[in-house]
């Protein structure tokens, strides 16, 4: 079992200049492994650990162990990029299943679409009758065969990752109900994509699944996901994320679970019951619901994520370090945050939205009130 938190003052951080070196020595394949090695060696050299990971980066916006962040690439890389990642992705099996998967959703969806919106006046004739409506219209039938399709697609995966969504739940009911602090620990190494557990900003930013096992560096079980393992990655920019807000978690396990409920409604109806004896409103209203939860479930988990990469940092590729080499000797600068642009810039468009959106409001409320004396 590793060692438990002490309260011990930091060493003094290394020169910039000396971690400049390192990170130049460094292969390129292996830039963040070898960097985080040094560091750690450096760390457990030291009577005393690092705790103090705020300090990582200075006022201009640098990091003390030099990293960078990914440069932003033309429209063109960028599609370029995406389309060898996926032709990667689509030669294994899983990504096989999923690009077929992904399509008949599309294909079905954007079917019945058409369907709803009477693109095919064609198939509303019936007998020498046009009626869109009438239960026997070639319209009515494939609206039918789409929605069958569209439940059972939803259904393979909205019950197929019920056991894990259900799981997630449970240690998180363990939790609220009984404080049990290791099914918190069990869900966030679950959730290690962003999930970050109070005092977990404190650890050492040279801590990972590679070294905490062997790690003489003291810290907090209560703080570390379980098994232990499971902790994140150390950051690259070696500052942690702070601790994430549960109530976040309780949204999208919420969201999950109801998300199965409603499949199981839908999927009763859909199976259970004809075309001709179901309620016509059963079909629209679960599928809504079913779309509703799992979209903004998934939204939330990816914002989530979003934000740790922005805070953590990623891995940098050889093509990302000999771009910013490159353009650095180009004179060709990037701003070190995930989104290369500029902060000052960013403030400033985010508070002239803000304050469109109060003007937009004050005008709508003057107008009321103008509206209402009248």
């Amino acid at each position: 079992m590793a060692p438990e938190s002490l309260t011990t003052p930091p060493p003094p951080e290394p020169t910039k200049d000396k971690v400049r070196e390192t990170i130049e020595r460094a292969s390129s394949s292996s830039f963040i492994e070898q960097h985080g090695a040094v560091l750690s060696q450096r760390a457990q050299g030291s009577s005393d650990p690092v705790h103090e990971s705020t300090n990582a980066i200075n006022e201009t916006s640098e990091y003390a162990n030099g990293y960078h962040f990914p440069p932003k690439y033309p429209v063109k890389e960028q599609l370029s990029m995406g389309i060898y990642a996926f032709w990667d992705f689509y030669n294994t099996g899983f990504g096989l299943f999923f690009t077929a998967y992904a399509l008949n959703v599309v294909g079905w969806g954007f079917m019945l679409l058409l369907l709803l919106l009477s693109a095919a006046p064609q198939m509303c004739w019936v007998n020498g009758t046009y009626n869109c409506d009438d239960i026997e219209s070639p319209r009515r039938l494939w609206i039918e065969i789409d929605s069958q399709v569209l439940t059972a697609l939803f259904s393979a995966t909205g019950f197929g990752m019920a056991p894990w969504r259900i799981r997630d739940f449970y240690l998180l009911l363990r939790y609220r109900i009984n404080g049990d602090r290791l099914a918190l620990r069990r869900l966030a190494g679950v959730h290690r994509s962003w999930l970050r557990l109070e005092g977990s900003d404190a650890l050492p930013p040279t801590l990972g699944p590679k070294n905490i096992e062997e790690t003489t560096v003291p810290y907090d079980t209560n703080n570390v996901p379980y098994p232990l393992e499971t902790i994140s990655d150390a950051p690259p920019t070696g500052v942690r994320a702070p601790p994430s807000k549960l109530w976040k978690m309780d949204f999208i396990a919420w969201l999950n679970i109801w998300y199965i409920v409603f499949q199981g409604f839908l999927s009763g109806f859909m199976w259970a019951l004809s075309r001709y004896d179901r309620p016509p409103w059963t079909t629209g209203l679960f599928f809504a619901l079913t779309f509703i939860t799992s979209s903004v479930a998934g939204i939330t988990e990816v914002v989530q994520v979003l934000s740790v990469r922005a805070i953590e940092g990623v891995p940098l590729t050889k093509r990302d370090i000999q771009r910013l080499a490159r353009d650095k000797e180009l004179g060709i600068p990037h701003y070190n945050n995930i989104k290369d642009k500029d902060p000052k810039e960013m403030e400033r468009k985010k508070a002239e939205k803000k304050a469109r959106r109060e003007n937009l409001f004050f005008f709508r409320a003057e107008k009321a009130a103008s509206e209402g004396t009248d």
